[in-house]
């Protein structure tokens, strides 16, 4: 099943996602939207293979494909230009094989300027190699007016749509959530997002250099699904880090728990703002341990 976009949330006048602000969310009724869904996946199902059946010895998968009308609807909701080719970037193991397993780690780019998921996967890539994952990001070949999150999730579930098609088995694929400061805020809101399609086998969260707990917010307009407050969520906290100080990220822990996940664990390594590999490959070990994957 392929990823059917609910709805998305607005901030005042336009979708905006805006660090570290609270702001009143609005619904987009989803039968508004399930017409031009159809229409974009018939479209695909009529194209040819975007990705390489078999990667060969490369471990970068990096190919542009055509957005359907449907999630460039879904992405100029914020005044947006329309983001009509998308990006799919994934890095893979050495051994990949798409016919076997792989879980997904979905990548968020951080709010810093210049940054794009594409951009931000290889610090992921060594951690994820070695314990047997697939770093995905997807991005489009246009800049959004206003990074929202309705453009992030058009675009990713787009690039998903493809991987889907191009590689069938990659449909049951476990994935996870991933991202660094304003990354792992728009993580949990893509995650929260995502989990009212019902298309993914989402199997937990990687939160590093997070100050804030936007999970709260992201279920007030995407009321959590059976079994969402149980997935895992790994919470990575450098001691020196001075943007995402140890008490916000143990604050960020508590809220989480407050909020009904009953899986929520907090490491601290010696580091600052980064995504530290030892620590990030210990989260994906424990992620597969938490769901038999």
């Amino acid at each position: 099943m392929r990823p059917r976009l609910p709805h998305c949330h607005s901030t005042g006048r336009s979708n905006v996602f805006i660090i570290g602000e609270h702001r009143q969310v609005a619904h987009v009724a989803i039968k508004i939207l399930l017409p031009m869904a159809l229409a974009s996946i018939l479209s695909l199902e009529s194209t040819a293979a975007i990705l390489p059946q078999s990667p060969g010895n490369s471990e970068t998968v990096d190919v542009r494909f055509p957005v359907p009308k449907y999630y460039q609807q879904y992405a100029t909701q914020d005044g947006n230009p329309v983001p009509t080719t998308g990006r799919l970037f994934l890095l893979v193991p050495s051994n990949f094989d798409s016919r076997r397993v792989w879980p997904i780690l979905i990548v968020s780019a951080t709010k810093d300027a210049g940054h794009t998921a594409p951009s931000d996967a290889p610090w992921y890539r060594a951690a994820a190699a070695a314990e047997g994952w697939v770093v995905l990001a997807t991005d489009a070949t246009v800049r959004p007016r206003n990074d929202s999150v309705s453009w992030r999730v058009a675009l990713l579930a787009a690039g998903l749509d493809v991987l889907h098609h191009d590689w069938p088995k990659s449909a049951q694929w476990p994935v996870a959530f991933a991202g660094i400061s304003g990354g792992a805020k728009c993580a949990q809101w893509v995650g929260a997002t995502l989990a009212q399609t019902h298309s993914l086998n989402i199997c937990g969260f990687f939160l590093t250099g997070i100050n804030e707990d936007q999970m709260p917010e992201a279920l007030k307009t995407n009321p959590a699904p059976p079994g969402f407050l149980r997935l895992p969520i790994w919470i990575s906290s450098g001691i020196n880090d001075r943007i995402a100080t140890p008490a916000q990220a143990q604050q960020v822990k508590g809220s989480l728990v407050r909020t009904g996940f009953q899986n929520v664990r907090l490491s601290r390594f010696g580091g600052g703002h980064e995504v530290n590999r030892a620590d990030l490959q210990s989260a994906l070990k424990w992620l597969r341990q938490q769901g038999n994957l």
